[in-house]
């Protein structure tokens, strides 16, 4: 059988359908702190906390930063979310067959904690990179390059699926070869960007899993 790639994923947009969810929180904070940025919760896709807080917010006081993380973090930790369609059996699948995963995302630590924790994913990866683990986010490459260095695996030996312009970048930028999820952004606008584009993981077999 052709050896299997190591599959890694993002989590918001990609295993869970939560960008959406994102957006009613991020477009009305956008207008709330007057960042003057237009549907700002598609601008900052694929950021980590720090990184919005550096690049957006720099200017403002540290207590109103603090406060802007409370209410990101009080948001997140009772927001549900909702498996894209097939990514749950998608991930068994992979696992049944013994290929190795790693999640690699954005989010820190707690909110993938209690995903894990709701979803049933706690055995299902062998490695998981949280915006905990990094100092640079998405679109650097540093996450994904720490997943392949988790696993002891070559950057070439790795399969990506994000969503975003940002992961896709750090994923690309990484030297692995990216499938990216239509579920945030047109395929007209990422297919230019990644090997292939997919609406969802609903009719993903292992067989597909092995062409890419």
């Amino acid at each position: 059988m052709k050896q299997a790639k190591i599959a890694l994923f993002d989590f918001d947009g990609v295993i869970v359908d939560t960008e959406p969810i994102y957006d009613i929180f991020w477009n009305e904070a956008g207008d709330w702190y007057q960042t003057g940025i237009e549907n700002f919760a598609d601008v900052i896709k694929g950021t980590t906390m720090p990184d919005l807080m550096k690049k957006y917010f720099s200017d403002r006081p540290e207590e109103f930063q603090k406060m802007v993380i409370r209410e990101a973090h009080a948001y997140e930790s009772t927001m549900p979310l909702p498996p894209m369609p097939g990514s749950i059996e998608f991930l068994r699948t992979l696992k049944a067959k013994g290929v190795k995963m790693g999640l690699v995302t954005s989010s820190d630590t707690s909110k993938v904690q209690r995903a894990f924790k709701e979803l049933e994913l706690e055995e299902i990866f062998d490695t998981v990179v949280t915006a905990d683990r990094i100092t640079r986010g998405k679109p650097d490459p540093m996450c994904y390059l720490l997943a392949a260095s988790d696993l002891k695996v070559s950057p070439a030996d790795c399969l990506v699926f994000e969503d975003s312009f940002a992961g896709i970048q750090s994923g690309t930028e990484a030297g692995m070869r990216v499938i990216g999820l239509t579920t945030t952004n047109p395929e007209e606008s990422l297919k230019d960007l990644v090997y292939e584009t997919i609406p969802d993981f609903k009719n993903i077999t292992f067989e597909k899993y092995l062409e890419w």
